[in-house]
């Protein structure tokens, strides 16, 4: 169990490794707009335009607020426009497939937006079920651009209340799903893995070839009573 846990607890551990080059870089940083401070409706649907093919999602406001609203944010500053998904975890056990694939800016300063409040499973009711999404973090309260989608059930990654461990406790913060394109997310999870990349035990967990997202777009929203922005 802690072998499965530890495989699953480090989305952002090594992705922020990857991104600290980034810091030397002297080109000037893209003219990303402020996030909107509108409120948004109950759900908000997002494709995300991969070089394999849409996925549409869409994202439960209603009952994360904050998660939720968070990755609206940056598909409408256009953070997530050139980002890849980076990361198939693929887990030997239970039936196949088995395991997540994870996107984002991965630490990139000049994307990120600062790093959000965590929201349990057990107090959203958003269980990481097949094609549902989550943020990846290192501990609770610092999730920002990264983020993974379920191949699978992942009731590991639940929060677990009476635990005393305290990632357990945390688990991680669930907030939406996919409702078109999982056969896009099933793609990107079968794609060849490099042999070299990623260290400890996110060695044969990376993509040989990220796959790109080219644009992240909200899409037109349904007739449904505002939420109030958090």
């Amino acid at each position: 169990m802690l072998t499965r846990r530890l495989a699953i607890l480090a989305p952002l551990a090594i992705a922020l490794v990857a991104a600290a080059p980034l810091k030397k870089r002297t080109a000037p940083p893209p003219a990303y707009p402020s996030p909107s401070k509108a409120a948004l409706p109950a759900t908000v649907r997002v494709v995300l335009t991969t070089e394999m093919g849409p996925i549409v999602v869409e994202v439960d406001v209603a009952r994360a607020p904050v998660s939720a609203t968070n990755f609206v944010r940056y598909a409408e500053t256009k953070r997530f426009d050139g980002v890849v998904f980076y990361r198939a975890m693929h887990l030997a056990w239970g039936e196949q497939p088995n395991g997540l694939i994870q996107a984002g800016t991965r630490g990139d300063p000049r994307r990120n937006l600062p790093p959000i409040a965590h929201e349990p499973t057990n107090v959203t009711g958003i269980l990481h079920k097949v094609g549902t999404l989550s943020l990846a973090r290192l501990a609770p309260g610092t999730a920002a651009g990264d983020f993974s989608i379920m191949v699978s059930d992942q009731p590991g990654l639940d929060a677990q209340p009476e635990s005393s461990d305290p990632e357990a406790k945390a688990g991680y913060a669930a907030f939406g799903q996919v409702i078109e394109g999982m056969d896009v997310v099933k793609a990107i999870y079968a794609a060849p893995i490099s042999e070299t990349e990623g260290e400890g035990i996110m060695r044969g967990q990376m993509l040989a070839k990220p796959v790109k997202i080219l644009t992240a777009r909200r899409l037109p929203d349904a007739t449904l009573a505002p939420t109030p922005a958090p």
